[in-house]
This record gives C-alpha cells, sequence and structure tokens, in this order.
C-alpha cells in the first residue's frame, strides 16, 4: 500500500474552509501532480513523511531554546474538520497559512541538515542512499516552502492512502 502527504501551495484568498471543496482541490491537484510538481508548486513526500519530520525534530535537541519552527514542515498547519455531509472517504486536510509557511521557509532555509542527520539519523545515517534520500526530501521541502513564501501562498496538506 502506498501513502503520502501531498503539499500544495495555493493563494489563501483561493481556498474556502470546507473540508469537502478542499478535498475536491486537492484530489484534482494530487491528479495534475506530476505537471505540478515541474511548476514547484506542488511536493510529496511517500511513506516516509513521518521520519522525515522526525529528523526536524532534532533541532529541539541541538536548540532547546528553539521555538519549535521545526513542526511546520510537515505536520505544521490546522485540521480542516470534515463536515456533517463530508465523505468520510476524503483524507485527512490541513491549511498551513502564509505566516506558518514564511516560519517553515526560514527554518528549512537554516537548517543544518548534517547536524540533524547525526542526532536523528540513528542506525540508518550509515547507509548512504538512505541519507541521500532525506537529503532529496529536505531539499525539495526546502525549494517548495521558499517559493511558497516568496509568493505569500498557504499551503494545503493531504494525507493519500
Amino acid at each position: 500500500m502506498s501513502i503520502h502527504l501531498h503539499f500544495r501551495a495555493v493563494a489563501e484568498s483561493e481556498i474556502r474552509d470546507d473540508h469537502t471543496w478542499l478535498a475536491a482541490f486537492m484530489s484534482e491537484a494530487w491528479d495534475n501532480h506530476p505537471d505540478e510538481y515541474a511548476a514547484g508548486v506542488a511536493n510529496s513526500i511517500d511513506k516516509v513523511f513521518s521520519s522525515v519530520n522526525d529528523l526536524y525534530a532534532a533541532a529541539g535537541v541541538l536548540d532547546a531554546d528553539a521555538a519549535e519552527p521545526w513542526m511546520l514542515p510537515v505536520y505544521g498547519g490546522r485540521p480542516v474538520a470534515h463536515t456533517a455531509d463530508a465523505d468520510p472517504c476524503d483524507p485527512p486536510l490541513m491549511i498551513l497559512e502564509p505566516p506558518g509557511v514564511s516560519q517553515a521557509a526560514d527554518f528549512l532555509a537554516t537548517v543544518p541538515f548534517d547536524e540533524f542527520w547525526n542526532v536523528a539519523g540513528g542506525r540508518a545515517r550509515e547507509d548512504a542512499q538512505v541519507r541521500r534520500e532525506f537529503l532529496d526530501h529536505h531539499r525539495d521541502l526546502q525549494g517548495f516552502y521558499g517559493r511558497a513564501a516568496s509568493a505569500g501562498h498557504a499551503v494545503v496538506k493531504a494525507v493519500w492512502a
């Protein structure tokens, strides 16, 4: 089974705070994901998204005074509640508003990947292929959030299973 966390940058004014509408929007975006990824307005992480979040959690280990912006790139945002008429099969959705997107971009722009990898990588840190995969996810998120923040966009997130 495949599971993905899907990220889509969008102008906040274009978002309806309605789970059914937003699920349809994200479904269409998922159908167009290769083109939207190429355009820089979408990203996704396969089943390892929780581990990517764990990597960023090393920020709390490295800097106990950090304000926890490390939570923003993967799990940050507010959940969009299902309405009474929503399809229960619709994916869980979150919206990270523009200020949070800017904070996530700032965090990712300054994150010392190698330091975090050494703290959070555990046994996997010895596997060059795994390290490369996480570094690729990190670089993709850096670029994605940087572009979204520059445009003043929000980021909508959906979990597809």
